[in-house]
């Protein structure tokens, strides 16, 4: 405790927290036993529902119209201390921002974006950068400048970088020194890239200093005036067939739209410290590591590790006054392999997962573990939770919870009809007579796409499910070919573009295979070429893994491989992967 008061804060302001009495901490013994934590914001699911009534305005924007309201209620005394912000490293450096602080440093860099770049309202940023401070930074600074923020994961590769530099026609890139090989490496096709900021402490040739231009830059800047429904950021999603989509949200869809999740399913409160997990490349942290706790004017707790370590997180969730967790089922499967019974949970109230199902058996070992439940949301890139457990609610293992209050949620047919109770069907979301505002808005560029998601009157998650008597939704299957690995959302049709560059591939399938730590792997099903067919299959099926990691993301490498004389195909010749997954999964 002593260390958590004595800490003081980046910047012009500093913190002194009160951990014993704001963050109650009992060093003494493992909490045992079951904790049911109430719920802090609401009573209930049907008060939820009762409750939510968001109000949507001709113009709003998060840094306007929450953050600076945080920081001038901190100005005012009418917040606690608790920090907007708190990041640490596993070399125990630190870095904590109370939301002035954040507008401070966010507003120098707005003018960065605006004046040494001259950027203008909706110009697209493109940021590739690991859990570092600056990442929240320039999410703030885009906010504040209008401009299109497109975030993106630091495993990306320079064929991915030039297919999203040369897609979204990006006036500047944001990335640190590990990606400025790449980028140097394909700057030179894109014709829109007029811009490089390099997050380091040392110089490159044809870069600007992150640091430089932000210490040289005033902190006086006046925030863009945004229509709710104007362009805020830009996501790019896998799916089965072609490129990566570009999944478009406006101010509102996620500035406001995300309340559903900071304030019901996240249950938070300005006295909250939440620590999510996810990649800064993916939509899940803009869900909870910037929009949905800082709705709710909670610290966002970020612990940067190289690689998940099982122990750096139990060690992190004992040590630091973390009340609510989120992380992806993958990471709970590798958490309760760990002997946990010499850790202290004791701060933590409030546990959470998304970006695939979750075991019941995982689910046990945690709450055995630690006495707390672990709730389940489901959601998409495209929109904000769309269905989950909620405190207070009866957890079915297996389900992922009901409807939140935001959308209305049926399990429909091909046509668009709703399906009786128990029947297995496409989950969708209701969007006429009216279309929620937190539904994205388009797949920008892409008006093909966009239209294959509507039938009838709803909008088609591309997942199947059964919605039981009691309105809770079970979770059957993607409905097409993307396979969730660890979290992370893999289109084979990427992988396979890769596989058949080699000159040893005539031809592969992809698919999901289940796996006991990622739920679900990369598996490719190859068809060789005649003078390959001979050569040391072990020593192939290394060199075809090598060869994918090197031209597409690493992440999305076939962990498992198998050569075959022929892919199942259609009469019309399609391959069908259904056919090969199911034998994977064990299904009829």
């Amino acid at each position: 405790t002593e260390m958590l008061i004595n800490m003081r804060a980046i910047g012009k302001v500093s913190f002194q927290l009160k951990a014993l009495s704001i963050f109650p901490i009992n060093f003494k013994c493992q909490i045992r036993g079951h904790r049911v934590s109430p719920p802090q914001n609401f009573t209930g699911y049907e008060s939820i529902k009762q409750q939510y009534s968001p109000q949507i305005p001709e113009y709003f924007n998060f840094a306007e119209d929450v953050l600076d309201v945080w920081a001038e209620k901190e100005k005012k005394g009418e917040k606690g201390s608790n920090p907007a912000f708190w990041w640490v490293n596993d070399r125990k450096q630190e870095v904590r921002w109370s939301f002035e602080e954040l507008g401070f440093h966010s507003r120098r860099l707005a003018n960065v974006l605006s004046g040494a770049c001259g950027l203008n309202q909706q110009d697209r940023v493109f940021l590739v950068l690991p859990r570092v401070p600056e990442w929240w930074l320039v999410n703030v600074a885009c906010l504040r400048t209008g401009t299109v923020l497109l975030p993106g994961t630091s495993q990306l590769t320079a064929r991915d970088i030039l297919h999203r530099l040369q897609t979204s026609g990006a006036r500047c890139v944001i990335t640190d020194e590990s990606l400025a090989p790449l980028l140097d490496a394909v700057a030179s096709q894109c014709s829109s890239l007029q811009h490089k900021i390099l997050v380091s402490p040392t110089k490159r040739e044809g870069w600007k200093n992150f640091g430089d231009l932000v210490r040289n830059a005033s902190s006086d800047h006046e925030c863009v005036k945004t229509r709710s429904d104007d362009p805020m950021t830009i996501f790019f999603t896998s799916g089965t067939t072609g490129s990566p989509k570009m999944t478009q949200h406006s101010h509102s869809s996620y500035g406001i739209g995300l309340t559903v999740n900071g304030r019901y399913w996240l249950d938070l409160t300005e006295r909250d410290v939440l620590w999510n997990t996810s990649d800064t490349g993916w939509a899940k942290s803009a869900w909870s590591s910037v929009y949905a706790p800082w709705i709710q004017g909670a610290c966002v707790f970020i612990h940067h590790m190289p690689r998940f370590d099982s122990h750096t997180v139990l060690e992190t969730l004992s040590s630091y006054p973390i009340s609510t967790f989120c992380t992806a089922p993958t990471a709970y499967r590798m958490l309760v392999q760990e002997d946990m019974s010499s850790y202290n949970f004791s701060n933590l109230q409030h546990c959470l997962c998304a970006g695939e199902p979750i075991n019941p058996e995982v689910m046990e070992k945690w709450r055995s573990a630690t006495g707390l439940d672990i709730y389940e949301g489901y959601g998409q890139t495209e929109t904000v939770l769309i269905a989950g457990t909620f405190k207070g609610m009866k957890i079915k293992p297996g389900a992922f919870g009901k409807a939140s209050p935001e959308y209305d949620v049926q399990v429909v047919d091909e046509a668009g009809n709703v399906l009786p109770r128990g029947v297995e069907g496409n989950l969708g979301i209701r969007v006429k007579p009216h279309k929620p505002f937190s539904l994205f808005t388009e797949y920008t560029g892409d008006p093909d796409r966009t239209a294959e998601c509507y039938v009838g009157d709803f909008y088609l998650t591309g997942d199947r499910g059964v919605m039981d008597e009691d309105d809770y939704l079970w979770f059957v299957g993607r409905a097409d070919d993307v396979i969730l690995s660890a979290g992370y959302r893999i289109g084979p049709f990427e992988v396979e573009n890769a596989l058949i560059e080699h000159q040893a591939v005539a031809e592969s399938a992809v698919v999901s295979s289940p796996d006991p730590i990622r739920g679900e792997v990369v598996k490719a099903f190859v068809v060789l070429t005649a003078e390959y067919k001979s050569q040391d299959q072990d020593q192939l099926k290394k060199e075809l893994q090598m060869y994918v990691k090197k031209v597409t993301a690493p992440y999305k490498y076939p962990r498992k491989v198998e050569f075959v004389e022929q892919l199942p195909k259609t009469v019309s010749g399609k391959i069908r992967r259904v056919e090969l997954r199911n034998k994977e999964w064990g299904r009829s």
